[in-house]
């Protein structure tokens, strides 16, 4: 018999940027748990379409597990898979709170505000250097300017480096596009991760003679049960800071200024009333949150929804399609930046940095990232518009644009 469901794990339908309505339709025929085949693997999968599903599954880390084969969706050979499980996402407990307690301290609310100031100085310096030009490149231009430098400042990495740690995160990433990695996709990948361990090793060395006070000085310095970071681990704990504090926020704000150019009486809400803004920013969240999906694997035989999971189970949990869900957020498929103006109560329930265990431990600065670019761009970018077709990343895993031209006139 074949399978009902589209494949969400190949990575073509995400190129034309209408996925969207294909998870609505299995969501609704499925009633939110779908088995799905891929024929392109071979590996049958789960897929977590509902918010209540997902919260089920997040909050039984033991059961759904990160570890078994980490939380890619793709499939890896054992080794691959060895080495990824000294990464902090691929973790399950008690591990994962042990080695999170290490840098949770600069990620706190308290902490974040403290960075403001400077994201507020990139934020205005990055859109200084493109408002008399009356066109750019969004993604590079802008969108990946603020997160990147951010993430580099609080890991002390000096700012003449930042170009390569941009190509470094999109090679490492977009396996899928070979416009990025090229045909050899998995190599390039594996190659740039090489390079970003000797990068860290050489972070390592010079905290030996000059002790580094920022997260990597805490990643160096801090114990999991009385001892340190193994070299591998400190390596792998560098690269998944850099990329995901990197690629996701970036992500989400390119395709916040789509949103905004594709519904134009949504951006003069936020011109004519910037207090709107950090509502603005929950529903881009909410809309197009930078991870499309994360896998889990059953430990052990269970039931969700009447359906009977069997241990060693392949499981998706697909956020795009969970913060659409209809039981909990009315007309979902509208953009609507006062959607949490009118309920503030819905900040906490949608899924853009996950839930549970691993909910994202980089959100508030992502949050406030976004507000400040959001704050810097809408006053002084006036009437955007498409100067060519978006173009979309060809990933199944993190929601990206590859490149976004807009033309605008700059304020007076």
């Amino acid at each position: 018999m074949q399978c009902p469901y589209k494949n969400i794990l190949d990575p073509d339908i995400y190129v034309g940027g209408g996925h969207h309505s294909i998870f609505a339709e299995i969501r609704e025929q499925s009633g939110g748990l779908a088995y799905i085949e891929d024929p392109i693997t071979g590996v049958p999968y789960w897929a977590v379409m509902k918010r209540e599903y997902a919260d089920y599954v997040c909050k039984n880390p033991l059961l759904f597990s990160s570890q078994a084969k980490t939380i890619l969706p793709k499939e890896m050979p054992e080794e691959e898979i060895a080495l990824s499980r000294l990464m902090l996402v691929n973790m399950d407990p008690p591990e994962h709170v042990k080695y999170r307690r290490i840098v949770r301290a600069a990620f706190t609310p308290k902490a974040v505000q403290g960075y403001e100031a400077r994201f507020r100085e990139v934020a205005k310096e990055t859109i200084d250097r493109i408002a008399d030009k009356g066109e750019c490149e969004f993604v590079t231009d802008v969108a990946a300017e603020l997160p990147l430098i951010a993430i580099m400042s609080l890991c002390g990495i000096p700012m003449e480096d930042k170009k390569q740690f941009f190509d470094w995160t999109n090679t490492m990433i977009f396996t899928e596009d070979e416009d990025i990695g090229g045909a050899q996709g998995v190599e390039a990948s594996q190659a740039a991760a090489i390079e970003v361990y000797a990068y860290a090793a050489a972070l390592a060395e010079k905290h030996k003679t000059t002790p580094l006070t920022d997260i990597v000085g805490a990643l160096l310095d801090g114990t999991v049960n009385d001892e340190k970071l193994t070299p591998e681990e400190f390596q792998l704990f560098f690269l998944m800071l850099i990329a995901a504090g990197n690629e996701s926020t970036r992500s989400v704000i390119a395709h916040g200024m789509r949103l905004l150019m594709e519904h134009p009486e949504q951006l003069n809400k936020l011109i004519n009333d910037p207090s709107l803004i950090p509502f603005a920013v929950e529903e881009v969240l909410r809309y197009n949150p930078a991870f499309v999906q994360m896998r889990r694997t059953v430990m052990k035989d269970t039931e969700i929804g009447g359906q009977q999971l069997k241990a060693g189970d392949k499981m998706v949990i697909n956020w795009q399609a969970i913060n659409h869900d209809p039981d909990v957020f009315d007309d979902p498929e509208t953009f609507d930046v006062e959607r949490f103006k009118r309920k503030p109560e819905l900040a906490s329930q949608h899924r853009a940095f996950g839930n549970g265990e691993h909910f994202c431990i980089g959100a508030h600065i992502s949050r406030l990232e976004m507000q400040v670019m959001f704050e810097e761009i809408i006053p002084r970018l006036r009437n955007p518009a498409f100067s060519r077709p978006v173009e979309y990343m060809r990933d199944y895993f993190v929601n990206s644009i590859k490149s976004m031209h807009i033309s605008f006139d700059a304020a007076a």
